[in-house]
Protein backbone atom coordinates (compact mmCIF):
# COMPACT_ATOMS: atom_id res chain seq x y z
CA UNK A 1 0.00 0.00 0.00
CA UNK A 2 1.27 3.47 -0.89
CA UNK A 3 0.39 5.29 2.33
CA UNK A 4 2.51 4.64 5.41
CA UNK A 5 0.14 6.55 7.67
CA UNK A 6 -3.66 6.87 7.71
CA UNK A 7 -5.09 9.60 9.96
CA UNK A 8 -8.81 9.48 10.73
CA UNK A 9 -11.32 11.93 12.07
CA UNK A 10 -13.52 10.29 14.73
CA UNK A 11 -17.14 11.53 14.77
CA UNK A 12 -19.09 10.49 11.67
CA UNK A 13 -15.91 9.06 10.15
CA UNK A 14 -15.17 6.07 12.37
CA UNK A 15 -18.08 6.40 14.81
CA UNK A 16 -21.78 7.06 14.42
CA UNK A 17 -22.56 10.37 16.14
CA UNK A 18 -26.28 10.74 16.89
CA UNK A 19 -26.42 13.91 18.97
CA UNK A 20 -30.24 13.88 19.17
CA UNK A 21 -30.29 10.38 20.65
CA UNK A 22 -27.54 11.32 23.09
CA UNK A 23 -29.34 14.48 24.20
CA UNK A 24 -32.64 12.64 24.64
CA UNK A 25 -30.86 10.05 26.79
CA UNK A 26 -29.06 12.70 28.81
CA UNK A 27 -32.09 14.94 29.42
CA UNK A 28 -34.25 11.96 30.37
CA UNK A 29 -31.95 11.63 33.37
CA UNK A 30 -33.03 15.15 34.39
CA UNK A 31 -36.73 14.42 33.85
CA UNK A 32 -36.92 16.30 30.54
CA UNK A 33 -38.65 14.93 27.43
CA UNK A 34 -36.24 16.44 24.89
CA UNK A 35 -38.01 16.72 21.53
CA UNK A 36 -37.21 17.69 17.97
CA UNK A 37 -37.96 21.38 18.52
CA UNK A 38 -35.62 21.36 21.50
CA UNK A 39 -32.96 19.77 19.32
CA UNK A 40 -33.45 22.35 16.56
CA UNK A 41 -32.96 25.14 19.09
CA UNK A 42 -29.90 23.39 20.55
CA UNK A 43 -28.38 23.06 17.08
CA UNK A 44 -29.02 26.75 16.36
CA UNK A 45 -26.73 27.48 19.30
CA UNK A 46 -24.31 24.57 19.00
CA UNK A 47 -23.39 24.76 15.33
CA UNK A 48 -22.15 28.40 15.34
CA UNK A 49 -20.19 27.61 18.50
CA UNK A 50 -18.41 24.76 16.69
CA UNK A 51 -17.55 27.10 13.82
CA UNK A 52 -16.15 29.62 16.31
CA UNK A 53 -14.20 26.85 18.03
CA UNK A 54 -12.71 25.58 14.77
CA UNK A 55 -11.83 29.17 13.83
CA UNK A 56 -10.00 29.58 17.12
CA UNK A 57 -12.37 32.27 18.40
CA UNK A 58 -13.50 30.35 21.51
CA UNK A 59 -12.04 27.55 23.61
CA UNK A 60 -13.36 24.02 24.08
CA UNK A 61 -14.42 24.96 27.60
CA UNK A 62 -16.35 27.98 26.35
CA UNK A 63 -18.13 25.86 23.73
CA UNK A 64 -19.14 23.25 26.27
CA UNK A 65 -20.36 25.91 28.71
CA UNK A 66 -22.27 28.10 26.28
CA UNK A 67 -24.20 25.34 24.51
CA UNK A 68 -25.80 24.23 27.80
CA UNK A 69 -25.97 27.57 29.67
CA UNK A 70 -29.71 28.07 29.10
CA UNK A 71 -30.64 24.52 30.07
CA UNK A 72 -28.36 24.69 33.12
CA UNK A 73 -30.18 27.75 34.38
CA UNK A 74 -33.57 26.14 33.76
CA UNK A 75 -32.61 22.91 35.54
CA UNK A 76 -30.58 24.59 38.31
CA UNK A 77 -27.44 22.61 37.57
CA UNK A 78 -24.07 23.66 36.17
CA UNK A 79 -23.30 23.66 32.43
CA UNK A 80 -20.33 21.44 33.25
CA UNK A 81 -22.64 18.82 34.78
CA UNK A 82 -24.89 18.82 31.71
CA UNK A 83 -21.96 18.63 29.31
CA UNK A 84 -20.42 15.72 31.20
CA UNK A 85 -23.77 13.91 31.27
CA UNK A 86 -24.12 14.45 27.52
CA UNK A 87 -20.67 13.03 26.77
CA UNK A 88 -21.42 10.04 29.00
CA UNK A 89 -24.68 9.45 27.13
CA UNK A 90 -22.86 9.66 23.79
CA UNK A 91 -20.30 7.12 25.01
CA UNK A 92 -23.14 4.81 26.08
CA UNK A 93 -24.70 4.78 22.58
CA UNK A 94 -21.42 4.78 20.64
CA UNK A 95 -21.05 2.43 17.71
CA UNK A 96 -18.52 2.16 14.89
CA UNK A 97 -19.81 3.09 11.45
CA UNK A 98 -20.45 0.22 9.01
CA UNK A 99 -17.15 -1.12 7.73
CA UNK A 100 -15.04 0.62 10.36
CA UNK A 101 -13.96 -2.50 12.24
CA UNK A 102 -13.18 -4.45 9.08
CA UNK A 103 -11.19 -1.51 7.68
CA UNK A 104 -9.12 -1.00 10.83
CA UNK A 105 -8.46 -4.73 11.18
CA UNK A 106 -7.34 -4.90 7.53
CA UNK A 107 -5.08 -1.85 7.80
CA UNK A 108 -3.42 -2.94 11.03
CA UNK A 109 0.10 -4.06 10.23
CA UNK A 110 -0.01 -2.55 6.74
CA UNK A 111 -0.01 1.12 7.76
CA UNK A 112 0.28 3.10 10.95
CA UNK A 113 -3.02 4.58 12.12
CA UNK A 114 -3.82 7.73 14.05
CA UNK A 115 -6.76 9.94 14.97
CA UNK A 116 -7.07 13.73 14.87
CA UNK A 117 -10.38 14.84 16.36
CA UNK A 118 -12.04 18.06 17.39
CA UNK A 119 -14.20 16.03 19.76
CA UNK A 120 -13.73 16.13 23.51
CA UNK A 121 -11.43 13.98 25.59
CA UNK A 122 -14.13 12.68 27.93
CA UNK A 123 -15.95 11.02 25.01
CA UNK A 124 -13.09 10.04 22.71
CA UNK A 125 -11.05 7.99 25.14
CA UNK A 126 -14.02 6.11 26.64
CA UNK A 127 -15.40 5.33 23.19
CA UNK A 128 -12.09 3.95 21.94
CA UNK A 129 -11.85 1.72 25.00
CA UNK A 130 -15.41 0.43 24.68
CA UNK A 131 -15.03 -0.37 21.00
CA UNK A 132 -11.62 -2.03 21.56
CA UNK A 133 -10.07 0.41 19.08
CA UNK A 134 -7.73 2.11 21.54
CA UNK A 135 -4.63 0.06 20.74
CA UNK A 136 -5.11 0.48 16.98
CA UNK A 137 -4.41 4.23 16.97
CA UNK A 138 -1.29 6.13 17.91
CA UNK A 139 -1.21 9.06 18.06
CA UNK A 140 -4.62 10.04 19.38
CA UNK A 141 -4.66 13.82 18.93
CA UNK A 142 -7.59 15.61 20.61
CA UNK A 143 -8.05 19.32 19.97
CA UNK A 144 -9.16 19.99 23.55
CA UNK A 145 -5.76 18.77 24.77
CA UNK A 146 -3.68 20.49 22.09
CA UNK A 147 -5.44 23.85 22.33
CA UNK A 148 -5.92 23.98 18.56
CA UNK A 149 -8.74 22.62 16.43
CA UNK A 150 -8.88 21.44 12.83
CA UNK A 151 -8.50 23.04 10.31
CA UNK A 152 -5.69 24.93 12.10
CA UNK A 153 -2.43 23.62 10.58
CA UNK A 154 -0.95 23.58 14.07
CA UNK A 155 -2.91 20.51 15.16
CA UNK A 156 -1.69 18.62 12.09
CA UNK A 157 1.88 19.74 12.79
CA UNK A 158 1.50 18.47 16.34
CA UNK A 159 0.36 15.09 15.03
CA UNK A 160 3.21 14.92 12.51
CA UNK A 161 5.71 15.64 15.28
CA UNK A 162 4.31 12.74 17.32
CA UNK A 163 4.51 10.56 14.19
CA UNK A 164 8.21 11.25 13.74
CA UNK A 165 7.81 13.62 10.77
CA UNK A 166 7.04 11.13 7.96
CA UNK A 167 7.00 12.41 4.36
CA UNK A 168 3.68 14.22 4.03
CA UNK A 169 2.83 12.61 0.71
CA UNK A 170 2.81 9.27 2.55
CA UNK A 171 0.11 10.47 4.99
CA UNK A 172 -3.60 10.23 4.14
CA UNK A 173 -6.14 12.23 6.18
CA UNK A 174 -9.66 10.72 6.11
CA UNK A 175 -12.67 12.67 7.34
CA UNK A 176 -16.30 13.61 6.76
CA UNK A 177 -15.95 17.39 7.16
CA UNK A 178 -14.62 19.06 4.01
CA UNK A 179 -13.53 22.17 5.86
CA UNK A 180 -11.92 20.89 9.07
CA UNK A 181 -10.66 17.52 7.80
CA UNK A 182 -10.01 17.98 4.09
CA UNK A 183 -9.04 21.64 3.81
CA UNK A 184 -7.09 21.31 7.05
CA UNK A 185 -5.23 18.27 5.75
CA UNK A 186 -4.54 19.90 2.40
CA UNK A 187 -3.17 23.02 4.06
CA UNK A 188 -0.85 20.80 6.09
CA UNK A 189 0.46 19.21 2.88
CA UNK A 190 -1.23 15.84 3.40
CA UNK A 191 -3.16 13.70 0.96
CA UNK A 192 -6.86 13.65 1.80
CA UNK A 193 -9.94 11.46 1.39
CA UNK A 194 -13.41 12.92 1.90
CA UNK A 195 -15.93 10.46 3.34
CA UNK A 196 -19.09 11.79 1.71
CA UNK A 197 -21.97 9.31 2.11
CA UNK A 198 -24.61 11.88 1.18
CA UNK A 199 -22.93 12.69 -2.14
CA UNK A 200 -22.73 16.40 -1.41
CA UNK A 201 -21.02 18.66 -3.95
CA UNK A 202 -17.38 19.46 -3.26
CA UNK A 203 -17.17 22.94 -1.69
CA UNK A 204 -15.50 25.56 -3.83
CA UNK A 205 -11.77 25.82 -3.25
CA UNK A 206 -11.43 22.33 -1.70
CA UNK A 207 -10.02 19.49 -3.80
CA UNK A 208 -9.66 16.18 -1.94
CA UNK A 209 -7.36 13.61 -3.51
CA UNK A 210 -10.10 10.99 -3.13
CA UNK A 211 -13.80 10.88 -2.35
CA UNK A 212 -15.68 7.81 -1.07
CA UNK A 213 -19.25 7.15 -0.06
CA UNK A 214 -18.52 4.62 2.67
CA UNK A 215 -15.76 2.98 4.67
CA UNK A 216 -16.30 -0.14 2.56
CA UNK A 217 -15.38 1.91 -0.50
CA UNK A 218 -12.32 3.29 1.31
CA UNK A 219 -11.35 -0.29 2.16
CA UNK A 220 -11.41 -1.22 -1.51
CA UNK A 221 -9.52 1.93 -2.48
CA UNK A 222 -6.68 1.32 -0.06
CA UNK A 223 -6.34 -2.45 -0.07
CA UNK A 224 -7.60 -3.85 -3.37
Amino acid sequence: MYYKWILFDADDTLFHFDAFAGLRRMFAGFGVDFGEQDFAHYQSLNQPLWVAYQDGDITAEQLQHQRFAGWAQRLAVSPRELNSAFLTAMADICAPLPGARELIDALTGKAQLGIITNGFTELQQVRLERTAFRDAFSPLVISEQVGLAKPDPGIFEHALELMGRPPREQVLMVGDNPHSDILGGLNAGLHTCWLNPAGKPVPEGISPHYQVGSLHELHRLLLC
